[in-house]
């Protein structure tokens, strides 16, 4: 009796309620108690990125903002999850991420996502002033039809590149060898460090002499060996990203280029050997990482690539490495070495928030976005909160902190805290901020590269993806000419490398490509790059 008096007594109350409710013509369902806007929105965040509820920065610019959200947290297989989403066309108020939602997913989803025109113009006087004082990232966020559906970053002190290749110069010192200079003196060292206990630890099994980080489905990114390319004197931008390129004004992509063909080759080479990791083609990121962290003071890979020295290598085995100069082909090659030149890609994001056309309270949306692109609320998505990780000084100047716990690194210390890279942000040129020691030793590491940026014709050989925007009808064509693209040639990267066959199956696969549509989206780029490039003139 007791259980149904008290079910009845519930079912009654909430007619009640929403009967009050409808008389007076609102509603309590988008509000909490103490009057502020619900709101849900969906990540896609850095696998040691901590929980959002645990970032005191994001408490404080919802609670300004006069909202609560509702997030939803997302590590992995975003792509399968989007498209079910995406297709469904339940999403939520906000989607944040680099790229998440892509140009062409506002056009094949017409109508899911708002034009943030005018609610930038009447409530987002932070994205306003970026605009200002950074017209070009304007330029990122306009579709061609002027209208604006998510909002670019820009985080002003990354360098030309997020790869540098390292070395283990205290496996070199012990075996009495020099730094290489092209791919056979690499392979001869990578041969050494298999066989030679190269970490001196009386195991001869136990170092990895190359690793890379994980090669997905959609094309190639940061940290993988694709930057090999530069060796034939080819410049790409993001670490391949689905092998466009331009050279010398021409649109190209490296797929189809036989110069990709002699990067495959000598992976393969090397593979046949045992000198790549067994599992680089299956590990994940985060144990990529773990690896090349070694076992205390023993270090574990020889040769790899990565971001920074702390950041790949844990305090602790990083000082037995060096940053390594591009290497050449060959040691007659007379071809000038190029490098992955991913300025534009590291200091400018394209689409990192957008918000659903279905938000019943835009302007609490809008209002909560202009806090993260407040540039004291942006350092703070970029390197974390005040007080723990950032210090204020005070006098209008600020100071990244080391990390609370000394044996970790800065670069972890950054991801586990914060959105990071993966957030929007505007990083004002005029913020002062004291940056931390990984990024103050980044520049130095990157001096090996300096020269070769310096003869990298930035208009004839960078193609300016970040800056360019295609119609509906050319951004539907490429895209299902990239999915089907993307399909066919990272399956057969990994199928090559492991297993061999390129020489016999290359005619038929570039004519697979051809096809598929390649040279199809080569003209499309071509034009788009000739008119961006007469623009700039």
């Amino acid at each position: 009796m007791n259980r149904r008096f008290t079910r009845f007594l519930v079912f009654s109350l909430c007619i009640v309620m929403f009967a009050g409710c409808s008389n007076n013509n609102t509603s309590s369902e988008g509000t909490t108690k103490d009057g502020k806007v619900k709101l849900t929105a969906l990540i896609t965040k850095h696998p040691l990125t901590k929980e959002l509820s645990k970032m005191e920065w994001l408490q404080a610019a919802e609670e300004r903002a006069g909202v609560e959200i509702e997030w939803e947290e997302v590590t992995a297989d975003w792509d399968q999850k989007k498209g079910a989403m995406l297709a469904s066309g339940d999403i939520p108020d906000l989607i944040v991420g680099p790229n998440s939602i892509t140009d062409a997913d506002f056009v094949k989803f017409k109508g899911l996502f708002q034009d943030l025109t005018e609610l930038i113009e009447q409530h987002a006087p932070n994205v306003q002033k970026m605009f200002e004082e950074k017209p070009e990232t304007k330029v990122i966020a306009t579709q061609l039809d002027g209208k604006i559906y998510g909002l670019p970053k820009y985080q002003r002190y990354w360098p030309e590149t997020a790869t540098r290749q390292f070395i283990n110069q205290q496996w070199l010192d012990h075996l009495g060898l020099e730094q290489p200079a092209n791919w056979d003196e690499l392979f001869e060292v990578l041969v050494a460090f298999k066989e030679e206990d190269a970490n001196g630890n009386g195991d001869p099994n136990d170092e990895i002499p190359m690793d890379f980080s994980p090669v997905g489905t959609t094309g190639f990114g940061f940290f993988q060996p694709t930057v090999l390319l530069g060796s034939t004197g080819m410049t790409i931008s993001g670490g391949g990203g689905q092998g466009y390129f331009v050279e010398d004004g021409v649109v190209k992509n490296f797929f189809a280029d036989e110069r990709y063909k002699q990067v495959v080759q000598f992976l393969n080479k090397c593979w046949e050997a045992g000198l790549i990791n067994s599992e680089a083609f299956t590990q994940d990121y985060t144990k990529y990482q773990s690896v090349a962290r070694g076992e205390g003071e023993t270090a574990k890979i020889g040769y790899t690539y990565g971001w920074e020295l702390t950041d790949r290598f844990g305090v602790t085995v990083a000082p037995q490495y060096v940053s390594l100069a591009p290497l050449k082909a060959s040691e007659s090659s007379t071809v000038e070495v190029s490098w992955s030149y991913d300025y534009d890609a590291l200091n400018y994001g394209v689409n990192m928030i957008q918000m659903s056309s279905q938000t019943k309270n835009k302007e609490a949306a809008i209002k909560f976005i202009n806090e993260l692109y407040d540039p004291t609320v942006s350092m703070q998505i970029l390197f974390g909160s005040i007080g723990p990780n950032i210090q204020d000084n005070g006098d209008g100047t600020y100071t990244v902190l080391p990390p609370q716990d000394e044996s970790m690194d800065p670069g972890t210390w950054k991801w586990t805290s914060t959105w990071a890279d993966n957030g929007p942000m505007y990083i004002a040129d005029s913020l002062n901020l004291t940056l931390g020691t990984d990024m103050q030793s980044v520049g130095e590491q990157t001096e090996p590269y300096e020269s070769v940026f310096a003869s990298i014709d930035k208009q004839k050989d960078v193609y300016p993806g970040t800056f360019i925007k295609y119609t509906e009808e050319d951004n539907n064509t490429m895209s299902l000419i990239n999915t089907d693209l993307m399909n066919l040639a990272m399956s057969n990267f990994s199928r090559w490398v492991t297993e061999g066959g390129i020489d016999s199956q290359w005619d038929a696969y570039v004519s697979e490509l051809d096809r598929i549509g390649l040279q199809k989206n080569l003209e499309i780029m071509q034009k788009y790059y000739d008119d961006y490039m007469s623009k700039m003139q």
